[in-house]
């Protein structure tokens, strides 16, 4: 059902109708490379299809989640042979610098035109090199109006759902689940027509749609709620030292086309609230791995992403730092500002001197072992324990250490 003709394209009229700047320069045999910027299921692909396909023109078409500077040069090389050729990138944000840097040549020199399509602010996900040489379209999400013209093309006019005996009843739940994506809408419209295959009348009502949806749709959304769902899951796994489990949920974001650093982001944050002094090499990998994916990129973040995930599953686990933090605010937040000792504080002039600032403070590195016995609280909180160190073998040598110097005050 995807169209090959401008007209036939449900919305984006701003971008297709008669006298717009895509329309008018197809009519001419002449595009711009260009860069597609809109929420998914819009027609970003379709508009690539449409282009090549009135133009006559050689096509190419790549996916930026699976593949790399090798992918690129080949077409690049192939397009030499074949002027006016187009090559269609999709998801392009997720091309690191490298890859991005090796499409400039081939555009500049009218090699290829470029067409990439991007669900991300290309001012921000696409080099200013190669951005100055697209002109940026922006597509809109699909109205209501739009997908009630999609759903009764395809209605009438697949091969397959043209000779059911459908009845659409009701669209509201189908519209409300899709979001203005045209893919979701009729892959969902598909599994509720397998559902009621076989009756004399495919019956849709807003009903059915929910049962279905609720049982069978399986699309993974980045801005949706499966999105949240799997991030869930896979956080909850590496929790729980379940290292196969972790990388099956990785595999499904990955699969789903997910953001690499929204991946590495979790895992840094998790490396702390999870793990935390119990393995403190875990924040480590988990912020070089952060660094590393951004400036990687899929296909080959996939790697890198699986070995820091397999790692924090099967570290070690303490959530003590995690607490000692959420009950110090709660405590900050109950008691206020209360002072700071006149012993703690920092006396640069010698009225503050006059006044007792730092008077009493002893210096740590005076003392046998490097510690001396102070208060570091404010009067009315002294002796407040905040931070109990996990059991588990790193751990376990902190509360050693605590123990040696603050049993009398904090009980450890």
């Amino acid at each position: 059902m995807r169209p090959s003709k401008l007209e036939d394209l449900v919305g984006q009229e701003h971008l297709t109708g008669k006298g717009s700047i895509l329309n008018t320069s197809i009519a001419k045999g002449h595009i711009p490379s260009m860069i597609l910027w809109g929420p998914p299921g819009v027609g970003k692909t379709t508009i690539a299809n449409i282009i090549a396909h009135q133009l006559n023109a050689p096509y190419f078409q790549l996916s930026a989640i699976s593949s790399g500077v090798k992918e690129v040069r080949e077409v690049i090389e192939k397009a030499k042979d074949q002027p006016g050729a187009v090559l269609f990138i999709d998801e392009i944000h997720r091309f690191n610098k490298g890859q991005q840097d090796a499409l400039l040549a081939a555009v500049e020199k009218g090699i290829i035109t470029l067409i990439g399509a991007t669900t991300e602010n290309p001012s921000f996900e696409v080099n200013n090199a190669l951005l100055s040489r697209c002109q940026v379209f922006v597509l809109k999400q699909l109205q209501e109006q739009d997908l009630h013209v999609l759903i009764s093309e395809v209605i009438k006019k697949d091969s397959y759902l043209s000779t059911l005996p459908i009845q659409l009843q009701e669209t509201a739940a189908l519209f409300k689940i899709a979001g203005g994506d045209a893919r979701k809408l009729l892959n969902l419209l598909e599994l509720v027509v397998q559902t009621g295959a076989g009756n004399d009348t495919i019956i849709i009502t807003d009903k059915i749609v929910m049962q279905v949806a609720q049982q069978k749709l399986a699309i993974y959304d980045k801005g949706g709620e499966q999105h949240y769902d799997i991030i869930s899951a896979f956080i909850k796994s590496m929790r729980g030292s379940d290292p196969n489990a972790a990388v099956y949920w990785l595999a499904r974001m990955i699969e789903g086309g997910e953001d690499v650093k929204f991946i590495a982001r979790r895992m840094l944050i998790f490396a702390s609230e999870d793990i935390g002094n119990a393995n403190p090499n875990a924040l480590l990998l988990a912020n070089n791995t952060f660094d590393a994916v951004s400036k990687i990129g899929y296909p080959e973040s996939r790697i890198i992403l699986s070995q820091c995930a397999t790692y924090l599953a099967s570290s070690p686990k303490s959530n003590a730092a995690y607490v000692a933090i959420n009950d110090a605010l709660a405590l900050v937040a109950k008691t206020g500002d209360l002072p700071v000792p006149l012993h703690l504080r920092n006396a640069p002039t010698k009225l503050m001197q006059q006044m007792d600032y730092g008077k009493d403070y002893k210096y740590a590195h005076l003392g046998e072992n490097n510690f001396v016995d102070l208060e570091f609280f404010p009067e009315a909180i002294k002796g407040t324990t905040l931070y109990t160190p996990g059991n588990n073998a790193r751990e376990n040598e902190i509360r050693s250490f605590l123990v040696q110097r603050w049993k009398k005050k904090y009980g450890y």
